[in-house]
């Protein structure tokens, strides 16, 4: 496998994750690098994901990326910034971090590969892609994921 191919598998990885989250929510690119063997791509949120509801999203993914076998390596339960790390049995490292504004971000890095050129990213973002750009804070409003009431858990599936 080379760098294209990585890139394009991580940028599979992200697709299938974001189709898994119920309700869907908005997203754009973010920065993707490439190392000397390593590809990571990289995409923000754009919907508003209350502090109420942060646990559930990051339970929907979690669920999902378990679903599809991958390996929890890590988690981080700071109330502020809460993430969780998985690993894909290909060895593609993937990350969800709720970062400030309660912005998810999201991150697909690829073990090291064959070195190539690598192209920019293809799928296409729900919403306004701010690729090159700097990403505002979210901005679009979901009646489940920005909601501060109680909730029941969305199933993920």
């Amino acid at each position: 496998m080379n760098m294209q191919e990585a890139a394009e598998r991580a940028d599979q990885i992200l697709d299938d994750t974001f189709a898994a989250i119920k309700p869907a929510v908005h997203w754009t690119h973010g920065e993707s690098t490439e190392g000397s063997c390593d590809v990571s791509r990289r995409r923000a949120v754009m919907t508003v994901i209350s502090e109420e509801r942060r646990g559930s999203f990051l339970g929907v993914v979690e669920r999902y990326w378990k679903s599809q076998g991958y390996n929890q390596i890590g988690v981080n339960r700071n109330t502020e910034s809460p993430a969780i790390y998985f690993q894909t049995p290909d060895e593609f490292n993937v990350r969800l971090l709720i970062g400030g504004n309660g912005q998810a971000f999201f991150e697909a890095a690829t073990p090291c590969v064959e070195k190539s050129s690598v192209s920019p990213p293809t799928s296409k973002t729900v919403g306004p892609n701010y690729a090159g750009k700097p990403i505002p804070n979210p901005n679009v409003h979901s009646d489940f994921w920005s909601s501060g009431g109680p909730s029941s858990s969305p199933s993920g599936s």
